[in-house]
């Protein structure tokens, strides 16, 4: 029953195919395949979002054509061995009732030469902002033989049982391109007027219909503004739309913003609000009458509801938001919309893996991309055959104690967690002090909530030591006691000035308005950025110090880090790679260039804020190694990292633990 989401669950007719809810789970890059075809990974990876009851799945694009191999794991749907692949993925998320397209794409210039060993190709002769490649400038018999090959790849989907299929022309996007006046600077047919520039999408829509048929749904996802000077405005594409809506032959179009040169404005991260690209789609549903999806950090179905509701769009993407929990659909509509757990748009393991070459995941989903390793687990305890429980102890409730605690639970363990704290939530405390910042405060929240539904009992302002635990004669014992700021490793470490980021964050040490203050860092992650940011916006003259080649290096990775140059610049920040820390004096600092040797003292400073690697808090676990059975360390008292490696820390003793030695200890 779809209770307060009357419009969220109510069907929806896209060409001959219903959908049986607004949910989509829209196009995004995985590097889930195998040999260039959807394996076993990425059909488990789809399965449990439709069996989550999401009512559209949109798959990663697939390739069409071999000049376009922009990443190492594309799908080569050009490739007439990838039906087979194909079939078995369509059969298995039919099977929940889900219906599926397949998004066809060339990524012309913003595809890499890397894998292909091609020249990449496009429309005009230009270099890619991100892959800084000179591309070949398309030719007419090229693009002949690339309009053939979509329609190749709409026949191979059809065949292979997708319900439709949707042309990419957003992000990277050979057809885009085609359409920008900022790519396209041809001066033959397909360049010039807007005529001219949608003659190659044209052509590609109708060889599709000539291959497929009328009754195939199929859709386009634009990008509604190129937000570059000389790019697409969003004016332009509610042209395009129009025409595009004229040809008769489109069922639907799906949505987007930005580009190569902005990426952090395609996937936006917290620091971007929730449904900042709705303007698109509301503005597309103005002058179209076919429907229109929209996305943009559409989180949680109260969000969704309301975006149809008001009529700014017909249906909704949710990929982040499955991406964390794929039973969003279906909690939503069984009325357990407070159970969801909530994406924090960190993207720090769905982007940021997807930046290096990695599979997707998730920080706070262990089992993203792992679907068929971390098979799921029960939402609510399982009932044992055993005569008692097994009693486990975990000791730190930050996220990899909550998360061990958790999956023992789950299994039927008897789970009782002491934190030292007021509160649970371990670091996540500290990060949500600054006001960038303050969402990722639903990990620890989703967490907390998650403790309460499987019955975990929670003892938080309790610090134990080994005789507790030893008394307590547990049945296992996991230690999540975390890590802490280590000394600080130059001359001058212990002067009054010199803080680390904790003492920052609690409010024990500052500065005023006007005062300078220098940050050392050794991390290159929001550790420094985070803290740098809260005493700019603080009025602090804020310098940032890194040996690395830029600061805060690692934020490329998740796309914050041109928002957060813009922001620190605006406050007149300065930042010096490529210095190290050599010394502390009273009110000043001592940084030498890595490569010529050269010194310089920084003096007059109020603060300096070294931030470097945690040190692991490890004296419990020293203390009880040896004198307990089954002892375990998870999280950052193992190795300090981040947060995704402390909640999979919790998650694999959890599992280990639960599903071999609490079976063990059944049998005693």
């Amino acid at each position: 029953m779809a209770g307060q989401f009357q419009y969220l669950f109510t069907p929806l007719r896209i060409g001959t195919v219903v959908i049986p809810n607004r949910i989509v789970f829209a196009a995004h890059l995985t590097n889930l395949a195998e040999e260039n075809q959807p394996g076993p990974r990425l059909t488990a990876y789809y399965v449990e979002r439709a069996r989550g009851g999401c009512g559209l799945i949109i798959t990663e694009e697939q390739s069409v054509h071999p000049s376009d191999w922009a990443y190492q794991k594309l799908i080569h749907g050009f490739d007439p061995q990838v039906i087979p692949a194909y079939r078995r993925l369509t059969r298995a998320v039919h099977d929940y009732g889900t219906r599926i397209f397949a998004q066809l794409n060339h990524n012309g210039m913003q595809a890499s030469s890397i894998y292909s060993r091609r020249p990449v190709l496009g429309p005009s002769p230009l270099v890619d902002p991100i892959h800084r490649e000179m591309c070949k400038e398309i030719e007419v018999e090229e693009i002949a033989e690339i309009v053939r090959s979509y329609a190749l790849v709409a026949r191979h989907v059809r065949e292979g049982g997708f319900d439709g299929a949707e042309l990419q022309a957003s992000h990277s996007s050979l057809i885009r391109q085609f359409l920008s006046p900022y790519y396209n600077r041809r001066r033959d047919a397909y360049g010039g007027s807007l005529e001219n520039r949608l003659r190659f999408v044209l052509e590609v829509i109708e060889a599709i219909r000539a291959e497929v048929g009328r009754d195939f749904p199929l859709g386009i996802r634009l990008c509604g503004d190129e937000l570059i000077p000389g790019g697409l405005t969003f004016s332009d594409v509610r042209e395009i739309a129009l025409r595009l809506e004229a040809t008769g032959q489109l069922d639907f179009i799906n949505t987007s913003i930005g580009e190569f040169h902005n990426l952090y404005m395609v996937e936006g991260s917290m620091h971007t609000p929730p449904g900042y690209q709705l303007f698109v789609s509301a503005g597309l549903r103005e002058v179209v009458q076919l429907p229109v999806f929209c996305t943009g950090r559409i989180k949680d179905p109260v969000q969704a509801e309301r975006i149809l509701r008001e009529g700014l769009a017909d249906m909704v993407d949710v990929v982040r938001g499955q991406i964390c929990d794929p039973a969003f659909a279906r909690k939503a509509r069984e009325g357990h919309s407070e159970s969801i757990r909530l994406c924090i748009s960190c993207n720090q393991y769905c982007i940021g893996r997807m930046g290096l070459n990695l599979s997707l995941g998730c920080i706070q989903t262990p089992a993203t991309g792992n679907e068929l390793r971390f098979r799921p687990l029960p939402s609510r305890p399982m009932l044992r055959s055993a005569v008692r429980r097994p009693r486990v102890l975990v000791v730190g409730g930050g996220p990899a104690g909550m998360q061990a605690a958790k999956v023992i639970a789950q299994r039927g363990g008897q789970v009782r967690l002491y934190e030292r704290q007021p509160e649970t939530g371990g670091q996540i405390n500290l990060i949500v002090r600054v006001p960038s910042r303050v969402e990722f405060g639903d990990a620890a929240r989703n967490l907390q909530r998650e403790l309460a539904e499987v019955g975990v009992e929670v003892i938080t302002g309790t610090e134990v030591d080994a005789d507790f635990i030893l008394r307590e004669e547990a049945d296992a014992v996991i230690l999540a006691t975390g890590s802490r700021p280590g000394p600080v490793p130059v001359p001058g470490g212990d002067l009054p000035h010199v803080a680390n980021p904790w003492q920052v964050l609690l409010g024990e040490k500052t500065a005023a308005a006007g005062q300078r203050v220098l940050i050392y860092d050794q991390v290159g992650f929001h550790q420094a950025t985070s803290v740098a940011e809260l005493l700019a916006e603080r009025g602090c003259q804020v310098e940032v110090v890194t040996p690395q080649f830029y600061v805060g290096g690692d934020l490329s990775v998740t796309l914050d880090i041109e928002l957060w140059y813009r922001r620190m610049l605006a406050h007149g920040a300065i930042f010096t790679p490529h210095h190290y820390l050599a010394a502390l004096q009273p009110g000043g600092a001592t940084i030498v260039n890595n490569y010529t040797g050269q010194a310089r003292t920084i003096e007059d400073l109020a603060l300096v804020v070294v931030v470097a690697p945690q040190v692991a808090d490890e004296a419990l676990y020293q203390d009880l190694k040896g004198r307990v059975p089954h002892l375990y360390r998870v999280g950052d008292c193992l190795a300090p990292r981040r947060v995704e490696h402390a909640i999979l820390d919790g998650e694999r003793v959890g599992r280990a633990l639960a599903l071999e030695g609490l079976s063990a200890v059944d049998r005693a």
